[in-house]
Protein backbone atom coordinates (compact mmCIF):
# COMPACT_ATOMS: atom_id res chain seq x y z
CA UNK A 1 0.00 0.00 0.00
CA UNK A 2 1.11 3.85 -0.20
CA UNK A 3 2.87 4.60 -3.63
CA UNK A 4 4.56 7.42 -5.21
CA UNK A 5 1.66 9.29 -6.54
CA UNK A 6 -1.20 11.97 -5.19
CA UNK A 7 -3.28 8.99 -4.17
CA UNK A 8 -0.72 7.66 -1.68
CA UNK A 9 -3.67 8.42 1.43
CA UNK A 10 -6.13 6.73 0.01
CA UNK A 11 -4.06 3.50 -1.02
CA UNK A 12 -3.48 2.72 2.42
CA UNK A 13 -7.04 3.12 3.15
CA UNK A 14 -7.47 0.35 0.62
CA UNK A 15 -4.41 -1.86 2.49
CA UNK A 16 -5.81 -1.34 5.98
CA UNK A 17 -9.41 -2.66 4.36
CA UNK A 18 -7.68 -6.00 3.05
CA UNK A 19 -5.29 -6.08 6.16
CA UNK A 20 -8.74 -6.25 8.21
CA UNK A 21 -10.98 -8.53 6.41
CA UNK A 22 -7.83 -10.92 4.87
CA UNK A 23 -8.68 -14.40 7.52
CA UNK A 24 -5.83 -14.79 10.36
CA UNK A 25 -6.26 -18.11 10.84
CA UNK A 26 -5.63 -18.76 7.24
CA UNK A 27 -2.81 -15.94 6.29
CA UNK A 28 0.33 -14.06 8.10
CA UNK A 29 -0.25 -10.40 7.05
CA UNK A 30 2.35 -8.08 6.58
CA UNK A 31 1.16 -4.53 5.81
CA UNK A 32 4.19 -3.11 3.82
CA UNK A 33 4.53 0.68 2.82
CA UNK A 34 5.99 0.96 -0.87
CA UNK A 35 6.79 5.26 0.03
CA UNK A 36 9.06 8.09 -1.63
CA UNK A 37 11.34 7.94 1.80
CA UNK A 38 11.15 4.29 1.70
CA UNK A 39 9.50 0.92 2.05
CA UNK A 40 8.70 -0.76 5.70
CA UNK A 41 6.30 -3.00 7.16
CA UNK A 42 4.67 -1.24 9.39
CA UNK A 43 3.04 -4.21 11.84
CA UNK A 44 1.27 -3.17 14.58
CA UNK A 45 3.57 -5.64 16.74
CA UNK A 46 6.62 -3.83 15.83
CA UNK A 47 8.58 -0.61 14.95
CA UNK A 48 8.54 -0.17 11.07
CA UNK A 49 10.86 -2.77 9.77
CA UNK A 50 12.53 -1.85 6.28
CA UNK A 51 12.09 -4.22 3.69
CA UNK A 52 15.08 -5.58 1.47
CA UNK A 53 14.49 -4.83 -2.08
CA UNK A 54 16.80 -7.35 -3.37
CA UNK A 55 14.72 -10.15 -2.76
CA UNK A 56 11.35 -8.20 -1.13
CA UNK A 57 11.91 -9.88 2.74
CA UNK A 58 11.85 -8.48 5.77
CA UNK A 59 13.58 -9.42 9.52
CA UNK A 60 11.48 -9.61 12.25
CA UNK A 61 13.93 -10.31 15.70
CA UNK A 62 16.41 -11.93 14.05
CA UNK A 63 13.64 -14.35 11.31
CA UNK A 64 13.50 -13.39 7.88
CA UNK A 65 10.54 -13.22 6.40
CA UNK A 66 9.73 -13.75 2.53
CA UNK A 67 6.06 -14.06 0.81
CA UNK A 68 4.03 -15.72 -0.93
CA UNK A 69 2.27 -13.73 -2.04
CA UNK A 70 1.94 -9.62 -2.44
CA UNK A 71 -1.67 -8.07 -2.41
CA UNK A 72 -1.26 -5.16 -4.80
CA UNK A 73 -3.51 -2.25 -3.53
CA UNK A 74 -1.24 0.89 -4.75
CA UNK A 75 -3.49 3.56 -6.84
CA UNK A 76 -1.15 5.30 -9.40
CA UNK A 77 2.96 4.68 -9.60
CA UNK A 78 4.59 2.09 -8.85
CA UNK A 79 1.80 -0.27 -8.35
CA UNK A 80 -0.36 0.37 -11.10
CA UNK A 81 1.91 1.14 -14.01
CA UNK A 82 3.56 -2.24 -14.42
CA UNK A 83 6.93 -1.02 -12.34
CA UNK A 84 6.09 -3.08 -9.03
CA UNK A 85 4.15 -5.91 -11.17
CA UNK A 86 7.85 -6.28 -13.47
CA UNK A 87 9.72 -6.02 -10.20
CA UNK A 88 7.46 -9.29 -8.30
CA UNK A 89 8.04 -11.01 -11.92
CA UNK A 90 11.55 -10.82 -11.95
CA UNK A 91 11.90 -12.26 -8.19
CA UNK A 92 9.04 -14.80 -8.75
CA UNK A 93 6.75 -13.50 -6.11
CA UNK A 94 2.71 -13.95 -7.05
CA UNK A 95 1.09 -10.63 -7.02
CA UNK A 96 -2.76 -9.88 -7.57
CA UNK A 97 -3.14 -7.27 -10.16
CA UNK A 98 -2.68 -7.30 -13.56
CA UNK A 99 0.81 -8.52 -15.34
CA UNK A 100 3.14 -5.30 -15.76
CA UNK A 101 2.35 -4.34 -19.66
CA UNK A 102 -1.21 -4.70 -19.21
CA UNK A 103 -1.00 -2.55 -16.15
CA UNK A 104 1.59 -0.12 -18.18
CA UNK A 105 -0.96 -0.20 -21.00
CA UNK A 106 -4.03 0.65 -18.85
CA UNK A 107 -2.53 3.26 -17.01
CA UNK A 108 -1.75 4.98 -20.45
CA UNK A 109 -4.97 6.50 -20.64
CA UNK A 110 -4.05 7.31 -24.34
CA UNK A 111 -2.63 3.59 -25.46
CA UNK A 112 -5.36 2.15 -23.84
CA UNK A 113 -8.23 3.73 -25.37
CA UNK A 114 -6.17 3.25 -28.99
CA UNK A 115 -6.05 -0.44 -28.21
CA UNK A 116 -9.39 -0.82 -27.00
CA UNK A 117 -10.68 1.32 -30.15
CA UNK A 118 -9.69 -1.26 -32.66
CA UNK A 119 -12.08 -3.21 -30.81
CA UNK A 120 -15.17 -1.60 -31.53
CA UNK A 121 -15.20 0.06 -28.18
CA UNK A 122 -16.89 3.61 -28.10
CA UNK A 123 -14.89 6.00 -26.42
CA UNK A 124 -14.75 9.87 -26.07
CA UNK A 125 -13.19 12.12 -29.38
CA UNK A 126 -9.18 12.78 -27.84
CA UNK A 127 -6.61 15.09 -28.16
CA UNK A 128 -3.10 14.76 -27.36
CA UNK A 129 -0.30 16.73 -25.91
CA UNK A 130 3.55 16.25 -24.55
CA UNK A 131 5.69 18.28 -22.37
CA UNK A 132 7.22 21.31 -24.81
CA UNK A 133 4.50 21.16 -27.73
CA UNK A 134 3.09 24.08 -28.86
CA UNK A 135 -0.98 24.39 -27.91
CA UNK A 136 -3.18 25.54 -30.18
CA UNK A 137 -6.24 26.15 -28.25
CA UNK A 138 -8.33 26.87 -31.47
CA UNK A 139 -6.69 23.20 -33.01
CA UNK A 140 -8.55 21.50 -29.75
CA UNK A 141 -11.19 22.98 -29.50
CA UNK A 142 -11.96 22.39 -33.39
CA UNK A 143 -11.21 18.33 -32.66
CA UNK A 144 -13.02 18.08 -29.34
CA UNK A 145 -15.50 20.67 -28.83
CA UNK A 146 -16.16 22.75 -25.40
CA UNK A 147 -16.95 21.95 -22.79
CA UNK A 148 -14.20 19.10 -22.57
CA UNK A 149 -11.98 17.50 -19.95
CA UNK A 150 -8.00 17.80 -19.84
CA UNK A 151 -6.61 15.37 -17.97
CA UNK A 152 -3.01 13.76 -16.97
CA UNK A 153 -2.69 10.87 -19.66
CA UNK A 154 -0.66 8.47 -16.82
CA UNK A 155 -1.81 9.59 -13.60
CA UNK A 156 -4.95 8.84 -11.31
CA UNK A 157 -7.76 9.23 -12.11
CA UNK A 158 -8.42 12.16 -9.63
CA UNK A 159 -5.78 14.75 -10.25
CA UNK A 160 -4.73 16.64 -13.02
CA UNK A 161 -8.32 16.73 -14.25
CA UNK A 162 -10.65 19.96 -15.29
CA UNK A 163 -13.73 20.93 -16.90
CA UNK A 164 -13.52 23.43 -19.30
CA UNK A 165 -16.35 25.44 -20.45
CA UNK A 166 -14.49 27.97 -22.71
CA UNK A 167 -11.26 28.52 -25.24
CA UNK A 168 -9.56 30.83 -23.04
CA UNK A 169 -9.46 28.38 -19.84
CA UNK A 170 -7.82 25.47 -21.92
CA UNK A 171 -4.27 26.57 -21.52
CA UNK A 172 -4.84 27.30 -17.41
CA UNK A 173 -5.87 23.63 -17.69
CA UNK A 174 -3.60 22.29 -19.51
CA UNK A 175 -0.69 23.64 -16.96
CA UNK A 176 -2.20 21.79 -13.74
CA UNK A 177 -2.48 18.65 -15.79
CA UNK A 178 1.46 18.76 -16.43
CA UNK A 179 1.98 19.46 -12.66
CA UNK A 180 0.95 15.21 -12.35
CA UNK A 181 2.57 14.03 -15.97
CA UNK A 182 4.28 14.67 -19.29
CA UNK A 183 1.68 13.47 -21.11
CA UNK A 184 -2.06 15.27 -21.35
CA UNK A 185 -5.16 13.87 -23.01
CA UNK A 186 -8.24 15.75 -23.44
CA UNK A 187 -11.41 14.53 -24.29
CA UNK A 188 -14.77 15.46 -26.06
CA UNK A 189 -17.29 15.99 -23.06
CA UNK A 190 -20.18 13.61 -23.29
CA UNK A 191 -23.27 13.88 -21.84
CA UNK A 192 -25.21 11.43 -20.43
CA UNK A 193 -25.64 8.67 -17.26
CA UNK A 194 -21.74 8.03 -16.01
CA UNK A 195 -21.65 4.22 -14.42
CA UNK A 196 -18.20 2.32 -12.77
CA UNK A 197 -18.45 -1.81 -13.53
CA UNK A 198 -16.06 -3.76 -11.63
CA UNK A 199 -14.99 -6.67 -13.32
CA UNK A 200 -13.32 -9.96 -11.65
CA UNK A 201 -12.42 -13.38 -12.42
CA UNK A 202 -14.42 -15.22 -9.19
CA UNK A 203 -13.68 -19.04 -8.69
CA UNK A 204 -12.65 -18.98 -12.31
CA UNK A 205 -15.05 -17.23 -14.39
CA UNK A 206 -15.02 -13.84 -15.53
CA UNK A 207 -18.14 -11.60 -14.33
CA UNK A 208 -19.01 -8.07 -14.04
CA UNK A 209 -20.78 -7.02 -10.60
CA UNK A 210 -23.63 -5.12 -9.99
CA UNK A 211 -23.22 -1.50 -11.75
CA UNK A 212 -22.88 1.69 -9.93
CA UNK A 213 -24.26 5.11 -10.98
CA UNK A 214 -21.84 7.92 -10.42
CA UNK A 215 -24.24 11.34 -9.27
CA UNK A 216 -21.76 13.97 -8.86
CA UNK A 217 -22.09 16.89 -6.36
CA UNK A 218 -19.40 18.10 -8.24
CA UNK A 219 -19.17 19.34 -11.79
CA UNK A 220 -17.86 15.53 -12.46
CA UNK A 221 -16.53 13.05 -10.60
CA UNK A 222 -13.12 14.64 -9.36
CA UNK A 223 -10.86 14.07 -5.87
CA UNK A 224 -13.92 15.48 -3.74
CA UNK A 225 -16.52 13.77 -5.65
CA UNK A 226 -15.10 10.37 -5.52
CA UNK A 227 -12.72 10.54 -1.86
CA UNK A 228 -14.64 13.13 -0.12
CA UNK A 229 -18.19 12.47 0.31
CA UNK A 230 -19.52 15.10 -2.73
CA UNK A 231 -21.15 12.09 -4.78
CA UNK A 232 -23.88 9.57 -4.37
CA UNK A 233 -22.81 6.52 -5.27
CA UNK A 234 -25.75 4.44 -6.32
CA UNK A 235 -25.84 0.44 -6.37
CA UNK A 236 -27.31 -0.82 -8.68
CA UNK A 237 -27.44 1.84 -10.80
CA UNK A 238 -31.12 3.31 -11.98
CA UNK A 239 -30.59 2.03 -15.54
CA UNK A 240 -32.63 -0.36 -17.71
CA UNK A 241 -32.19 -4.02 -17.59
CA UNK A 242 -30.98 -3.59 -21.46
CA UNK A 243 -28.24 -0.99 -20.46
CA UNK A 244 -27.29 -2.82 -17.29
CA UNK A 245 -26.60 -5.90 -19.28
CA UNK A 246 -24.54 -3.67 -22.55
CA UNK A 247 -22.70 -1.92 -19.76
CA UNK A 248 -21.32 -5.10 -18.02
CA UNK A 249 -21.05 -7.25 -21.35
CA UNK A 250 -18.84 -4.06 -22.38
CA UNK A 251 -16.94 -4.10 -19.34
CA UNK A 252 -15.94 -7.90 -19.02
CA UNK A 253 -15.45 -7.25 -23.14
CA UNK A 254 -12.25 -4.79 -21.90
CA UNK A 255 -11.11 -7.25 -19.28
CA UNK A 256 -10.87 -10.05 -21.43
CA UNK A 257 -9.39 -7.95 -24.29
CA UNK A 258 -6.57 -7.00 -21.60
CA UNK A 259 -6.49 -9.93 -20.35
CA UNK A 260 -6.83 -8.25 -16.92
CA UNK A 261 -6.83 -9.90 -13.67
CA UNK A 262 -7.84 -9.64 -9.66
CA UNK A 263 -10.04 -6.76 -9.14
CA UNK A 264 -10.70 -4.22 -11.75
CA UNK A 265 -13.07 -1.62 -12.12
CA UNK A 266 -13.87 0.76 -15.70
CA UNK A 267 -15.98 3.52 -16.14
CA UNK A 268 -18.22 4.44 -18.82
CA UNK A 269 -20.71 6.62 -19.52
CA UNK A 270 -24.17 6.12 -21.41
CA UNK A 271 -23.76 8.65 -24.28
CA UNK A 272 -26.91 8.58 -26.28
CA UNK A 273 -27.99 5.35 -24.98
CA UNK A 274 -24.80 3.21 -25.48
CA UNK A 275 -22.06 2.80 -23.23
CA UNK A 276 -18.78 4.52 -23.89
CA UNK A 277 -15.72 3.70 -22.25
CA UNK A 278 -13.33 6.49 -20.01
CA UNK A 279 -10.90 4.45 -18.73
CA UNK A 280 -10.48 1.11 -16.42
CA UNK A 281 -9.05 1.11 -12.77
CA UNK A 282 -6.13 -1.82 -12.58
CA UNK A 283 -5.86 -1.67 -8.59
CA UNK A 284 -9.27 0.33 -7.72
CA UNK A 285 -9.88 1.54 -4.34
CA UNK A 286 -11.04 -0.77 -1.73
CA UNK A 287 -11.83 1.72 1.20
CA UNK A 288 -15.01 1.47 3.03
CA UNK A 289 -16.67 4.16 0.71
CA UNK A 290 -14.96 2.57 -2.53
CA UNK A 291 -17.03 1.63 -5.35
CA UNK A 292 -15.87 -2.12 -5.47
CA UNK A 293 -16.78 -3.02 -1.44
CA UNK A 294 -19.99 -1.44 -2.15
CA UNK A 295 -20.81 -3.51 -5.46
CA UNK A 296 -19.28 -6.91 -3.71
CA UNK A 297 -21.77 -6.19 -0.80
CA UNK A 298 -25.10 -6.14 -3.41
CA UNK A 299 -23.31 -9.04 -5.27
CA UNK A 300 -23.69 -10.94 -1.93
CA UNK A 301 -19.54 -11.68 -1.71
CA UNK A 302 -18.08 -10.28 1.24
CA UNK A 303 -15.18 -8.93 1.57
CA UNK A 304 -12.97 -11.63 3.46
CA UNK A 305 -14.40 -14.07 0.29
CA UNK A 306 -13.57 -11.02 -2.60
CA UNK A 307 -10.20 -10.99 -1.21
CA UNK A 308 -9.32 -14.56 -0.96
CA UNK A 309 -10.78 -15.09 -4.10
CA UNK A 310 -7.83 -12.48 -5.77
CA UNK A 311 -4.76 -14.24 -3.90
CA UNK A 312 -5.73 -17.66 -4.64
CA UNK A 313 -6.31 -16.62 -8.36
CA UNK A 314 -2.57 -14.98 -7.86
CA UNK A 315 -1.01 -18.20 -6.38
CA UNK A 316 -2.72 -20.59 -8.52
CA UNK A 317 -0.95 -19.14 -11.94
Amino acid sequence: MGGYSSEVNISILSGNTVCKHLDASKYAVYPIHILKEGWFCKHADHKPIPVDKHDFSINVEGTKITFDCVFNSIHGTPGEDGILQAYFNLLSIPQTACNYYEAALTFNKRDCISVLKAYGIKTATNYLLNTGDAINTSEIVEKVGLPCFVKANKAGSSFGVSKVYEEEELEGAIVVSFKEDDEIIIESFLEGTEVSVGVINYRGKVMALPVTEIVSENDFFDYQAKYEGKSQEITPARISPEQTEAVQREAEKVFKLLKLKGLTRAEFIFHRGEPHFLEVNTTPGLSPASIIPQQAKVAGINLSDLFDNVIQQAISK
